[in-house]
């Protein structure tokens, strides 16, 4: 076999930007070794046989099983857990991708033990250090012998920060490689509604909709900041029906702080979290998205879908710059404003970013190719 590669995910959205790295690192006459761990950061009962076929990568080797925590516990126990595997595996290196709690924590423990850390999504910045996320990146780039990046800019956050050029490698978003190779599989919105028991007269005879998602504690753990998102997306419902796939957490904070009644008062049709395609489907044919989540910023921008960003600041400046994204924070006039202005005049058209265009993991193979070096062939008798 060839050099082997430890790769590590902690959730669901790190699958979809790890699965077409596997491929890649598999594909071609001088394969990779390539093993993959789960930490169990965040366990998901949609993480079934046919998630990781549709993916097309095997379901992990190994599985930590950590499970929720405080971000120390959990950081600390994803540590002690994944040391021995290490010890065991001796991969040539560890590849991580994103900015989770498992990230940080693998990397810490592979450059502690001398093997070399790759590092998927680098040098994304929002400059808010309030952010666990912003740690995470940034501490991970720090000890990352070589970090892969989604956007140009990302490589002068990294210099800036006292990482040499010749670690730095510009290939592009790995996320909308998953995204283009499953966009004709995406489930259709009328699918996802008659699975939940929605009827699709919720639209009153409307083709349009909008796609709402809230799972930042900064957003849903302050009461205040929650009714009046919730508030101002019930009014935004008088006139484009909202679907809100909402994380369990995000419903336990509307249930326990008596927001529901404005939910069900509205022209919005609460969902469970929904699996990938299902989202896919679902964002496609949006009219507009508001969210707080980082990745949906890179996939609306890949789809053309106008997204309206419910926070104060991004990680993926060029999904404004470029793309289809909007920053409002959580100020309602803001908010309203963006909507009425994709409803007038559709929005900002955006283009797809240089290299988001379905090829990122192959170019990252082809550098791990050379900075490894090549590998021993197998002696055949």
């Amino acid at each position: 076999m060839g050099k082997k590669i430890l790769c590590v995910v902690g959730a669901r959205p790190n699958l979809m930007k790890i699965a077409p790295v596997i491929r890649a690192l598999k594909a071609g006459q001088d394969p990779f070794d390539v093993c993959l761990l789960h930490t169990g950061q965040h366990y998901d009962n949609a993480m079934n046989d046919q998630f990781f076929a549709a993916l097309g990568i095997p379901r992990p080797n190994i599985n930590l099983d950590v499970g929720s925590a405080s971000h120390a516990v959990q950081t600390a126990e994803i540590m002690r857990r994944f040391e021995p595997v290490l010890e065991q595996e001796a991969p040539d290196a560890v590849l991580v991708v994103g900015d989770v709690n498992s990230t940080i924590a693998c990397a810490l423990v592979a450059t502690k033990m001398g093997i070399k850390v790759i590092h998927v999504e680098a040098g994304l910045r929002s400059y808010d250090r309030g952010m666990p996320e912003e740690i995470n990146r940034v501490l991970t780039d720090q000890i990352s012998d070589i970090l892969f990046t989604t956007e140009r800019d990302a490589a002068a956050n990294l210099q800036r920060e006292g990482i040499g050029a010749e670690r730095i490698h510009f290939v592009g978003n790995v996320m909308i490689d998953t995204l283009k190779s499953q966009l004709p599989h995406a489930t259709p919105m009328s699918e996802t509604l008659r699975q939940s028991g929605v009827s699709e007269a919720f639209l009153k005879g409307k083709s349009d909709y909008g796609i709402l998602t809230l799972h930042r504690p900064s957003n849903v753990d302050d009461i205040n900041i929650l009714r009046s998102l919730i508030t101002t997306a019930a009014k935004i419902s008088e006139t484009l029906p909202i679907i809100f796939p909402a994380h369990p957490r995000t419903r336990g904070r509307i249930e326990s702080y008596g927001l529901m009644d404005l939910i069900n008062a509205a022209n919005i049709v609460l969902l469970p979290p929904q699996g990938y395609l299902e989202m896919l489907g679902l964002m496609k044919d949006a009219r507009l998205t508001l969210t707080d989540s980082g990745g949906i910023q890179e996939e609306t921008t890949a789809l053309g879908v106008p997204c309206i960003t419910l926070r104060h600041n991004t990680e993926r400046p060029i999904t404004v710059s470029e793309g289809t994204n909007t920053i409002t924070g959580t100020d309602p006039q803001k908010i309203f404003a963006a909507v009425n202005n994709v409803l007038k005049t559709g929005g900002k058209s955006g283009k797809s970013p240089e290299f988001w265009d379905g090829n990122a993991a192959p170019r990252i193979a082809a550098v791990l190719h050379e900075w490894l070096g090549p590998t021993q062939q197998r002696h055949v008798a």
